[in-house]
């Protein structure tokens, strides 16, 4: 089994283009996920997300020291009201387990995973018109930069703006609602307001096509990104297959 090593310094963060139309390891994925995966419509999706899952557990379990299919998950409290439908964590982690994030959006994958609290998102690039009609959810100072970039740049700076509200907002378990115009996450220029206390949020390259970001509630000395190959999700796939190149992200301007 690979085997891999989590410091309590270091974010690891893993982005993955999952292979075409090819069968992919259902018995690794528990009840609930192939539930899920049979509710999507379109196949492209449903294989998006089965993929998305199987490198998360093959991850974990690498992490662990445990096979994939046995990686179980369950909810922490909700921040807001304590309800068990908080971010997802590991069932019965022992202290200092690994925590984890996830996320999946048009045939990409990103991966987070942190001694800490950690969320990510990925994002393809929308279309000009969604632009205008999510704008009103972002910060006022958030839609002030926006305002700044015209013409075909736009939808990747609303992108990368939603991308890092995303990815904190998973990572302290609230999620997205009616709070996310509440948080400021932009580029810091002169007047700006702070951003959210004891939390790192930075910009993770993922090439043409989508933003990403992370955020992670303790400072990291290491931040390091991982390009999985298609073939790590595979029936005879191993995640070690994968890594192969690692790179430092640029964080985003505070």
């Amino acid at each position: 089994m690979t085997e891999l090593h989590l410091d309590a310094d270091r974010l690891d963060l893993w982005l993955l283009t999952p292979p075409g139309a090819v069968p992919l390891p259902l018995g690794e994925l528990d009840e609930a996920e192939r539930h899920r995966a049979d509710a999507f419509r379109r196949p492209a999706d449903r294989a998006l997300y089965i993929a998305a899952h199987i490198a998360l557990r093959r991850l974990l379990g690498a992490y662990l020291r445990i096979p994939a299919r046995d990686v179980t998950f369950t909810r922490a409290d909700c921040p807001r009201c304590g309800g068990p439908h908080g971010r997802p964590v590991l069932a019965g982690a022992a202290p200092g387990a690994p925590h984890f994030s996830l996320s999946h959006s048009r045939g990409a994958v990103l991966i987070g995973v942190a001694r800490a609290p950690v969320g990510v998102d990925i994002e393809g690039l929308p279309r000009p018109e969604r632009v205008s009609l999510c704008r009103s959810a972002l910060h006022p100072w958030e839609r002030r930069e926006l305002e700044q970039c015209a013409g075909p740049g736009r939808p990747a700076v609303f992108a990368r703006l939603w991308a890092r509200k995303e990815a904190y907002l998973k990572g302290t378990g609230v999620g997205v609602g009616r709070w996310t115009s509440d948080v400021y996450l932009g580029d810091a220029g002169p007047g700006a307001p702070p951003r959210p206390d004891g939390w790192h949020v930075l910009d993770v390259p993922c090439g043409p096509g989508h933003a990403a970001a992370a955020a992670v509630r303790e400072p990291v000395r290491h931040t390091v990104v991982h390009r999985l190959r298609p073939e790590s999700v595979l029936s005879v796939g191993n995640i070690s297959d994968g890594r192969t190149t690692d790179a430092r992200p640029r964080p985003s301007r505070s």
